[in-house]
């Protein structure tokens, strides 16, 4: 009996203890004050924004293209023979200057001729003066054997007077003369000197070796002016004067041509010199063609064959603003922030567009906020945040 009254008081002290458990449960779930519903505040994005900065622009026109030398010749000999000497410029890259002699062929054959030649003018000299005696004593001959006659009979005939063998001495000198102008002239072009100031590209002669008239001994460029053809297109010749292709007189438009060779950039000045004859057919761009003064007067030297960039100087606007391309959406709208934090949708009118710019002829004011960073879902005259970013004005 004992041990069943034990078990009976254990059941109902386990059912007392759940029991009061529920009936607390019961009264804190009665008292607990219900919560309201509460709707969460919209976020407000956050954007980048700058300001707006107006005045006079230049408009600036960038292309690219190929430095090629002004003139480039092959050098030729007008006289055959034996090279004698060899320039040391005359090398892949050598630098020379103008009327430096570059090759001589051995001259002693050229010497001869010209010797020979004076030797031979000496003799038709001589022999034109003794023509001339003979016709003046012809002639006195001619006139004591007809002192009697009329004077309109005292004419002598061309064969009496040795008028044709006065003007075949006279032409044979006249030969000889011309032979030893062209002996002389051989002579002299036994020295190839250089035509300009400039560089060898390619060398193909030695000393010893017989070269012949036309041979291509080497091929020389300038080093006085350089030219960079640069492809634009058609509207971008608005911006900027090309002489004899758009109105206007004077020289043409500065520029600047930079690139980076050697480890280091290089920046030049340069200036538009023209367009090339007609458009390219296949791209529809015309080649407009910057020339730079002194290309290898620089270490180191906008040398033939360099890629470069060309940025040409246009006409200026103003009341213009440049900004970012980034702040430009389609339909050229540009999104403006107000002082209390409003973004609005805004009409502008684009003057040109640069690969990192686009400048503005009208539609924003000196001060105004634009973003230029990118929203999901964007409407007009919704609230924004503007965020503070390095190298950007921001409030």
């Amino acid at each position: 009996m004992k041990k069943n009254t034990k078990k009976a008081i254990h059941v109902v002290a386990t059912l007392g203890f759940i029991g009061i458990g529920v009936a607390g449960f019961l009264i804190l779930t009665a008292n607990k004050p219900q919560l309201k519903k509460t709707k969460p505040p919209a976020p407000v994005p956050m954007v980048r924004a700058i300001a707006v900065q107006t005045g006079t622009v230049s408009i600036p026109i960038i292309g690219e293209g190929t430095v090629r030398p002004l003139r480039e010749i092959q050098l030729v000999p007008q006289v055959s023979g034996q090279v004698i000497y060899i320039s040391p410029a005359m090398v892949d890259g050598g630098d020379f200057k103008k009327g430096e002699i570059l090759l001589r062929i051995e001259p002693v054959d050229y010497q001869l001729a010209v010797t020979l030649a004076q030797a031979h003018i000496k003799d038709s000299e001589s022999s034109l003066r003794l023509a001339e005696e003979e016709a003046a004593a012809a002639l006195e001959e001619w006139l004591l054997l007809n002192e009697d006659k009329p004077e309109s009979q005292r004419e002598p005939p061309a064969l009496v007077a040795k008028i044709p063998q006065l003007e075949a001495a006279k032409a044979k000198l006249a030969a000889n003369r011309a032979d030893l102008r062209k002996a002389v002239l051989n002579l002299e072009r036994t020295e190839l000197k250089a035509p300009f100031n400039g560089r060898v590209s390619e060398e193909n002669v030695d000393t010893g070796q017989y070269v012949s008239i036309g041979q291509a001994l080497a091929t020389l460029f300038s080093t006085e002016v350089a030219e960079i053809v640069v492809p634009l297109d058609n509207e971008s010749l608005y911006w900027f004067h090309v002489p004899g292709f758009t109105p206007g007189d004077g020289p043409g438009s500065p520029a600047r041509i930079r690139t980076r060779i050697a480890g280091r950039d290089l920046d030049l000045p340069g200036r538009v010199d023209r367009a090339e004859g007609k458009l390219d057919e296949r791209t529809r761009l015309i080649n407009v063609v910057v020339r730079v003064k002194n290309p290898y007067a620089v270490r180191p030297p906008l040398a033939a064959g360099l890629f470069v960039t060309v940025q040409i100087n246009g006409r200026k606007l103003k009341d213009a603003a440049a900004i970012p391309r980034s702040a430009l959406r389609e339909n050229n709208i540009v999104w403006v922030v107000d002082e209390s934090g409003r973004l609005s949708f805004r009409k502008v009118e684009v003057a040109r567009l640069a690969p990192d710019k686009v400048f503005l002829k009208a539609g924003l004011k000196a001060g105004e906020k634009i973003v230029t960073s990118s929203i999901k879902a964007v409407t007009d005259g919704m609230k924004v945040r503007i965020g503070n970013y390095a190298g950007e004005n921001s409030s």
